[in-house]
């Protein structure tokens, strides 16, 4: 487990410097991330999606900010051989920032749903106000993530963890109330499958904010909990502490 008041206190304070420096810029492409996904949210709830050329822009933002990241983390491991705990935080980083661009790409596939569901927020009401609790609920679970990886707070990522069924959940109705209007209509059928692809791009948000709770597990605990049953992780967080 890592020590969290000597965390990064193992070789130099410019080693130190170096990993705070990491750890701040992943939080700097999280935030750009969470407000892609906002506005991204926003355009799907208000029907009203303003140019997509500004989310492709902050999209190459976060493009970027995982190269450069990426290129520092070879260049640290490769400077400073850094110890195991040291190491086991490098790579949680090199894992975090893969999640945070694909939701970024997720989040420009809901946005650009968005602006093709823009005169259809009428029509199908109740589909809409679910897929934007769904929406919320998934930053909701970003922001948990990013929260908990900012202060190694393993119980913060567990309960990000925990929400991921519950996410499943509202996908699920919200892909049966579309199938309903399917089949009342044939002419709904091209609006309900654009709805269906965006709050499919919202449950793989999910799915990728429940790894970075995951991430922060492994970086505090040293377990690797991908691919454990959500009882056993809390199992692993609890002995942890």
């Amino acid at each position: 487990m890592i020590d969290k008041s000597s965390l990064g206190k193992h070789i130099s304070k410019e080693f130190n410097e170096e990993i705070e420096d990491l750890r701040e810029r992943v939080l700097s492409m999280g935030g750009i991330v969470e407000q892609l996904l906002s506005d991204a949210v926003e355009a799907l709830a208000s029907g009203r999606a303003p140019d997509f050329k500004e989310v492709k822009a902050e999209d190459r933002k976060v493009n970027t900010l995982e190269v450069s990241i990426d290129e520092s983390i070879a260049e640290l491991i490769a400077r400073r051989q850094p110890t195991a705990s040291d190491l086991r935080l490098i790579l949680t980083v090199s894992r975090v920032i893969v999640d945070l661009e694909r939701i970024g790409d997720e989040a420009k596939k809901v946005y650009k749903m968005a602006t093709r569901l823009t005169d259809a927020r009428g029509r199908h009401a109740d589909a809409f106000t679910e897929a934007e609790n769904l929406g919320l609920h998934v930053q909701k679970m970003l922001r948990g993530a990013l929260d908990g990886f900012a202060r190694l707070d393993p119980d913060a990522a567990l309960r990000v963890a925990r929400e991921d069924d519950k996410v499943d959940r509202e996908h699920e109705e919200i892909i049966r109330l579309n199938m309903t209007y399917m089949l009342e209509d044939a002419r709904n059928i091209k609006r309900a499958v654009d709805l269906m692809w965006a709050v499919r791009a919202l449950e793989r948000i999910g799915d990728h904010a429940r790894n970075i709770g995951e991430h922060t597990i492994y970086m505090v605990t040293g377990q690797d909990v991908r691919y454990v049953d959500i009882d056993r992780v809390e199992e692993i967080v609890r002995a942890a502490q």
